[in-house]
């Protein structure tokens, strides 16, 4: 099932939008920042190449319905400011697993809690999965911080589960149940 390549979620302060070709030296800007990338599964970028070719994967994941990235902005026509995305689709098991980081200049405003309250919202309520999971290195703590005041709960760690830059480290695991969610709108919150 392809997703809607005109898909655009709207929060308060924020509009996500699927990822497009243009939005690749933002995204270059972001993923070869090692500082962003710290605990991220792979090293920060270091040619502008790697993002054309991930948003081009990105958008062949979107058509064909395996994976939806999309793109944080304050406005629909804005500049890339992070993304939130959803992979690992099981629609048997109607779970998948989420991801998500922000450029340094969006941090600290709450803007993840709010990207991703409105991509669960939709993940939940309009996709109707019934399980999220994350996978975070556990010495992120405001990525943790983040899950957690969305109802995210650490269900297992995985010992040095990555090895990126030759630095292995652990991988905490949490997971959300669509009838545990506590979203704006959500069945389990009326």
């Amino acid at each position: 099932m392809p997703f809607d390549p005109t898909l655009q979620l709207d929060s308060e302060r924020l509009v996500l939008t699927p990822i497009r070709a243009t939005d690749a030296q933002a995204l270059f800007a972001i993923q070869s920042d090692r500082a962003v990338m710290r605990y991220w599964n792979h090293p920060a970028w270091t040619d502008l190449k790697q993002a054309y070719v991930q948003i081009l994967d990105d958008l062949a994941a979107i058509d064909a319905g395996t994976q939806l990235k999309l793109a944080i902005r304050e406005r629909a026509d804005g500049p890339l400011l992070g993304i939130v995305v959803v992979f690992a689709i099981d629609e048997t098991s109607r779970r998948a697993e989420i991801g998500y980081h922000l450029a340094p200049s969006a941090q600290g405003k709450g803007y993840m809690h709010e990207a991703l309250s409105r991509f669960v919202a939709y993940l939940f309520d309009v996709l109707h999965l019934r399980r999220l999971e994350a996978e975070i290195d556990p010495r992120n703590g405001p990525s943790a911080k983040v899950l957690e005041r969305l109802g995210f709960l650490r269900e297992g760690l995985l010992r040095e589960r990555w090895r990126v830059a030759g630095e292995l480290s652990d991988s905490a695991v949490y997971g959300l149940l669509a009838r545990e969610w506590q979203g704006p709108g959500s069945a389990a919150s009326g």
